[in-house]
């Protein structure tokens, strides 16, 4: 394990226990909705670690394409068929939900992996670059959301670029690894780095979870504009 391997395994660990445990506090859930969640999604994480230690994801298996997937299918599921989480997660604070983002400014550890050879193609600069600026501008906004000075637009345009960002990052790694049946991208290096620990929780944990937190963000502003007093026209 190299030292940016080692910092990465802590960082990363970091994120998800922190990101999880703040968006289940934040939903008011009963003790034993926030005790079922809670281990639906350490049970995932552990899966995915163990999946990636036995290699599962090693020479661009189409598998980590299905990891991506499931957990927003999965939450998609519930928040259609379960009004109760559904209404506990649109109650989280919108600031909240963007504040959790500003961890993506540690996407710089996509360039250190390009820089020591184990990423190569577009898809480094583009997931890293794309996740720092996501991170960044996060900070802003989550302090004009506390303030109550945040316009909608700005909501609007920062959780748009920070959702493609992910759907870009996901697509080039698919089409950058070496060995998948849908390699397009030939470049030493590819996303070789991300089909092993500690970096395959990106793709499997830390990118569903922020999907899904940009997916609650886009209904927490529906629900708004829809809650808008309409205008009563006359004739």
């Amino acid at each position: 394990m190299t030292l940016v391997d080692f910092i990465g395994t802590i960082a990363l660990t970091a994120i998800v226990v922190v990101n999880v445990n703040a968006l289940i506090t934040a939903m008011p859930l009963g003790r034993g909705g926030r005790l079922a969640l809670t281990v639906a999604i350490g049970g995932w994480v552990g899966l995915q670690v163990a999946l990636t230690s036995a290699g599962a994801y090693a020479g661009g298996t189409p598998t980590i394409g299905a990891s991506v997937a499931l957990p927003i299918v999965a939450a998609a599921f519930a928040v259609y068929w379960l009004p109760a989480f559904r209404r506990a997660l649109l109650a989280v604070p919108t600031g909240l939900l963007v504040g959790l983002n500003t961890s993506r400014v540690l996407g710089i550890f996509f360039l250190a992996l390009a820089a020591d050879g184990r990423l190569g193609g577009p898809f480094p600069q583009s997931a890293g670059w794309g996740d720092i600026l996501t991170g960044a501008l996060a900070i802003p906004l989550a302090f004009a959301l506390a303030r109550g000075k945040a316009g909608r637009g700005a909501i609007v345009a920062w959780n748009t670029f920070g959702a493609l960002d992910l759907v870009v990052a996901v697509a080039l790694g698919v089409v950058s690894a070496d060995g998948s049946p849908l390699q397009m991208i030939y470049a030493a290096g590819g996303s070789g780095a991300i089909q092993a620990l500690p970096w395959a929780l990106i793709p499997t944990v830390l990118v569903p979870f922020y999907l899904i937190v940009h997916g609650v963000i886009f209904l927490q502003l529906r629900e708004t504009a829809s809650a808008r007093p309409q205008a009563v026209s006359y004739s």
